[in-house]
């Protein structure tokens, strides 16, 4: 069976290593946007970029005799999974989508949900702040004009210069982290919000507990909607779809 998998998310990485172990039965290439600079890469036929919007992937599924797809991007990756739900069922497709589940407060938690990035960046106010962003490296612009505050963005790879706020400071680091570490980053440079998106999963979720354990504020960016599919939560229930549509 010809598999096509749309990745880059931990859950995709565990359903490569599950795929790894199955090529006799699944032909299978991986699709990575492109966004990281040095992505860890499986033992499996991969590309990198996009199709082209829907016709692009219609076309290409068409071409390659794809019979299923799975959607394991990233949960803010809306615009591709849109993409997946509209190309599949043009070119009758099987679609899966991996969507991890998010995070939801508990006791102790100080969190401010936001609809979107525009709206997290007024919720910091005018007063200045200690900011930790946890946003990614693309969705900066709204922190420009958002106040007088000391910024610190972590993420992967280093963004553009341009779209930094004036006197961000760069943490470059890769998840998984852990709760002792988050703990001693959040005192040390004295962050009293953190500014995050709901991601969901495990890899990054330290940073939650220790900003509970130490009364930090969290201002958190809900997911945006995305077109309805068929939907498991992780690798082994992805995994288990495949092999019944192979059986």
């Amino acid at each position: 069976m010809r598999v096509l998998v749309l990745g880059g998310t931990t859950e995709a990485r565990q359903l490569y290593a599950a795929l790894e172990q199955r090529t006799d039965r699944f032909a299978v290439t991986v699709s990575l946007a492109g966004v990281t600079r040095a992505p860890v890469l499986p033992a499996l036929d991969v590309r990198i970029g996009g199709f082209g919007g829907v016709d692009g992937l219609r076309a290409w599924l068409v071409a390659h005799h794809v019979e299923a797809v799975i959607d394991a991007t990233h949960p803010f990756a809306v615009q591709m999974s849109h993409h997946a739900v509209a190309a599949c069922a043009q070119a009758h497709v099987k679609l899966l989508r991996v969507e991890r589940p998010g995070w939801a407060p508990v006791a102790g938690d100080r969190w401010t949900r936001v609809p979107d990035m525009q709206a997290a960046a007024r919720a910091l106010g005018t007063t200045p702040r200690r900011v930790l962003l946890t946003v990614g490296r693309k969705d900066l612009l709204p922190f420009h004009h958002a106040g007088p505050h000391d910024w610190l963005l972590r993420c992967v790879d280093a963004p553009d210069p341009a779209l930094l706020p004036a006197g961000t400071r760069l943490l470059l680091a890769r998840g998984p982290f852990d709760e002792a570490g988050e703990e001693a980053l959040l005192h040390r440079e004295r962050i009293d919000v953190i500014v995050t998106k709901n991601s969901g999963g495990t890899a990054t979720a330290a940073k939650l507990a220790a900003a509970r354990r130490l009364g930090i504020d969290v201002i958190m960016v809900d997911r945006p909607p995305v077109a309805p599919a068929e939907t498991v939560a992780d690798a082994t229930a992805a995994m288990m779809w495949l092999e019944g549509l192979s059986e």
